[in-house]
């Protein structure tokens, strides 16, 4: 009976050793997507959290500046959606789709002073549109 006993004890600690190993390497490596007004008016929230941001480069916002020790461009810009911006920090090659009004998703954190991304992305402007980007600059994120 006590090898029974301690069998499933066993059993149970390993069960819930692993469990505690999945939940802790899946939240780590979620990764939030949203809007840059869902994020702006509430950014103490996000900080520190893996997130993919969605808007659009805020035009004559977009400086650059050569580092260089690491030899890279470095970038800042606003990207804007709806009204709300986040100042974004990246360091490396940009897409060459990337400019004014551009639609935008950057990978990375948000920080104290900003987004700092590590990756850019910039949609392709559409051949069949008539316009490079919406008038209004704003895109809504679809209601769960």
């Amino acid at each position: 009976m006590l090898k029974v006993v301690l069998g499933i004890a066993s059993l149970a600690v390993v069960g819930g050793a692993l469990a505690l190993v999945l939940v802790s390497t899946a939240s780590s490596a979620m990764e939030f997507y949203k809007h840059v007004d869902e994020v702006a008016p509430a950014q103490a929230r996000w900080v520190g959290k893996p997130l993919e941001l969605h808007g659009f480069v805020e035009p004559g916002t977009v400086q650059k500046h050569l580092d260089r020790d690491h030899q890279r461009m470095e970038y800042k810009f606003s990207e804007l959606n709806c009204g709300q911006r986040v100042d974004v920090f990246y360091a490396g090659t940009i897409p060459d789709t990337f400019k004014d009004g551009a639609e935008v998703v950057v990978k990375g954190k948000l920080a104290g002073d900003g987004f700092h991304a590590t990756e850019v992305m910039a949609k392709c402007p559409s051949k069949y549109s008539a316009t490079e980007a919406p008038k209004t600059m704003c895109s809504r994120a679809k209601a769960d």
